[in-house]
């Protein structure tokens, strides 16, 4: 069988991709992964450039990318942006809001995740909203919709621009995260025996029925996402549970370790495209 260049490139893209999945997590560095996984998606889908797949599947299908366009001309998610500005404002009983806890900025998406090396655990921004809300004598809000979506709208909204920039620091509860989120994405899980990376790397761009799956790289920047499926906003971690359920796995806690070390890896991979949530998908 004669490969076209294309084919060739994809196919020897594919071979990376593996000897990143076959090795320990522990043995390749957070940036020689980023260097792999990079070279495997800029093989797979030549001529988009890294931003770009901040869109997810609209990167590199312009049937689904002309659809979108019209739908983000009238966004569906503005009245959300307007409700989580409103609850970013809204003072305590205490007299603080939640701008006390963020030094008063919500522009805080290149901020996170992060590794906090005094509690030895990655810190997202939907659980240091919670945390702020606690410590001011404040119900916690739910993890995966509603209000935490709205506030997390508007903080994305205020954000868009800044280019995601996680850093694993050279300590080794911070490389064991991050190990841990990277063994999550490409073990094989549920009934169906799939994982993350079977369909958003060696799948990206094939059909699942009439949907194309979206490419890996970027699939951290544009929460919180509408999409038409929900009829609402929901967060990462919403999509994760969603995720393992469609390959009838169990799903994790919204912000459980598990989720959020899946989140550091996820969204180091991602490194350099910009923050542009909230965004549709369908």
């Amino acid at each position: 069988m004669k490969f076209t260049k294309l084919t060739l490139a994809a196919i020897c893209a594919l071979i990376a991709a593996a000897a990143m999945a076959d090795k320990k997590a522990s043995e390749t560095s957070p940036s020689e992964d980023l260097s792999v996984y990079r070279d495997y998606f800029a093989k797979r889908f030549p001529g988009v450039p890294l931003n770009e797949f901040g869109n997810g599947v609209y990167s590199i299908d312009r049937v689904s990318r002309d659809s979108w366009e019209a739908i983000e001309e009238f966004p569906p998610y503005e009245p959300m942006i307007e409700a989580g500005e409103a609850f970013w404002n809204q003072k305590f009983a205490n007299g603080k809001s939640l701008g006390s806890c963020f030094d008063g900025n919500p522009a805080q998406r290149t901020n996170y995740p992060h590794w906090n090396a005094e509690r030895k655990m990655v810190m997202t921004l939907p659980l240091a909203i919670n945390e702020c809300l606690i410590a001011n004598g404040e119900t916690a809000l739910n993890y995966k919709k509603g209000k935490i979506a709205d506030v997390l709208a508007y903080m994305s909204y205020e954000s868009r621009g800044q280019k995601i920039n996680v850093e694993v620091p050279d300590d080794p509860d911070a490389l064991a995260a991050y190990s841990a989120g990277k063994s999550f994405y490409f073990a094989r899980r549920g009934q169906l025996n799939f994982s993350c990376a079977q369909c958003h790397m060696e799948s990206a761009g094939m059909y699942v029925r009439t949907d194309i799956l979206s490419p890996a790289v970027g699939h951290a920047s544009g929460w919180p996402v509408y999409r038409s499926k929900w009829g609402e906003l929901g967060t990462l971690h919403r999509r994760f549970s969603g995720c393992n359920k469609q390959v009838r796995a169990k799903p994790f806690a919204a912000q459980s370790e598990q989720y959020r070390n899946l989140e550091y890896f996820l969204t180091h991979m991602s490194n350099g495209i910009e923050y542009n949530g909230p965004s549709a998908r369908k």
